[in-house]
């Protein structure tokens, strides 16, 4: 297997290490305050950010946006390796809530890297699929494990899943789902049966009601619950930390195994990192949730704002050279393209970005931003929401002039172009090569 390096530009480097460890935030230093029942209950709350508190009614830090925890306890085994395949019947990992400035959207503790069991037929079709050379090829795995009624035995124990391994079996599944070209399908909907396997969907819809979240083929899903490190960490880190310093490998590869990581292997890769680079721009949204346009705080975080996006943006240009390097295939196109073309390639970090600065809406349309947010899980889903109402007192700076006003724009500027070098990451995935993946040594 070849190592995938976390590769970071100097420059990147630089803004990054101008903030603090334990905040994000440059210039900042916060720690948890045991007399906050959210700090006391919250995994990472050492990782607030600093300044002044914001009241639950100006930040949006209501139930609705508090995230629920994806797994055990925070201070479990780093790597996943203690519960990665536990037996069919474990039901612990009750959601607590928590603040999801502790780890963006990343969850919580590591995807699960092995499953067992019933279940290791799930992961087998899964890594079938992904290498296979055409649709065609994937609609045969599926239709073996149909005939061998295994999607059925597997379907009579989805509630009987972690939410931890419910979370692994839906990434197996998006796996499945976009490698037989099914991923624009609504696994419910009558006419689905009609175009894909009826076992499949009847699993697919119920892992979607498992994990309450019915539209889960998409990026996040796809590369936030399909990485994990290259080696076990000799010590417990925060989770962004851990896809940030550690060297990654996806679970479930796109390329066979014995030869390099495909294009998109990488890109996949290159979203996680993106992620867990991007923390501190959830700090910072939520240290921007209720302030006035005129609050002295405010040109402070849209600056701090504009240089996160631009060590985001660095990372991506030093995630570009071995992206365009790596080999690829017709049908792994195939799949970036059906992601494209339902609007499911978007990081959530750029989004969180878009519900600060308004871009999206502005551009495209409410519409189009509840199109792109439809991927999220429902609890994501609604942190955005309540950044879009906390956040609308900042945005009227774009309608204001001054230095403040002009801070703004620069913050979208910053994020146009942060948008545009992604774009170009995914579309370099998605272009031709010279030839297949190269024969294995």
């Amino acid at each position: 297997m070849t190592p995938t390096p976390m590769t970071t530009t100097p420059d990147a480097l630089l803004a990054l290490r101008a903030m603090t460890p334990q905040t994000g935030v440059p210039g900042t230093t916060a720690t948890a305050d045991p007399r906050d029942p959210a700090d006391a209950a919250a995994p990472g709350a050492v990782g607030r950010t600093a300044g002044p508190r914001i009241p639950a009614a100006r930040s949006g830090a209501d139930p609705a946006v508090r995230i629920p925890a994806q797994g055990g306890p925070a201070g479990a085994d780093p790597t996943g390796t203690a519960d990665a395949a536990p037996a069919d019947g474990d039901t612990s990992g009750a959601p607590a809530p928590h603040d999801p400035c502790a780890h963006g959207f990343l969850p919580e503790r590591p995807p699960v890297r092995s499953m067992i069991g019933t279940w290791t037929r799930l992961d087998a079709m899964a890594r079938e699929a992904a290498v296979a050379p055409d649709r065609a090829t994937a609609l045969d795995v599926v239709g073996r494990a149909d005939r061998a009624e295994e999607l059925t035995a597997l379907r009579q124990r989805v509630s009987r899943l972690s939410p931890r391994n419910a979370e692994a079996a839906a990434m197996r599944v998006a796996v499945i789902a976009v490698s037989c070209g099914w991923s624009a399908l609504d696994p419910q909907a009558p006419a689905a049966r009609e175009v894909a396997n009826e076992a499949f969907l009847e699993l697919w819809a119920a892992i979607a009601h498992r994990i309450d979240h019915d539209q889960f083929v998409a990026l996040p899903t796809l590369a936030l619950h399909n990485w994990a490190p290259e080696r076990k960490p000799r010590r417990h880190i925060p989770i962004d930390q851990l896809a940030r310093t550690e060297q990654l490998v996806p679970i479930v590869r796109w390329a066979p195994e014995g030869q390099p990581l495909s294009r998109l292997d990488r890109l996949m890769l290159a979203a996680t990192r993106l992620e867990a680079h991007g923390i501190w721009l959830f700090r910072l949204a939520d240290t921007l949730a209720g302030r006035a346009p005129d609050d002295s705080s405010t040109p402070t975080a849209l600056r701090r704002l504009v240089r996160i996006q631009h060590a985001l943006r660095a990372q991506l240009h030093s995630e570009a050279a071995e992206l365009a390097s790596a080999p690829a295939t017709d049908q792994q196109r195939a799949v970036l393209g059906a992601l494209a073309e339902q609007g499911a390639l978007e990081p959530p970090v750029l989004q969180a970005a878009d519900a600060v600065l308004g871009i999206g809406g502005r551009r495209l349309g409410e519409g189009r931003r509840q199109h792109l947010r439809r991927h999220l899980p429902a609890q994501h889903r609604a942190w955005l929401s309540a950044m879009d109402r906390h956040c609308a007192p900042v945005r009227t700076l774009a309608h204001r002039g001054g230095p403040d006003a002009a801070v703004y724009r620069e913050a979208q500027e910053s994020l146009i172009a942060l948008r545009r070098t992604y774009t170009a990451l995914v579309q370099t995935a998605a272009a031709p090569t010279p030839g297949p993946l190269p024969e294995a040594a």
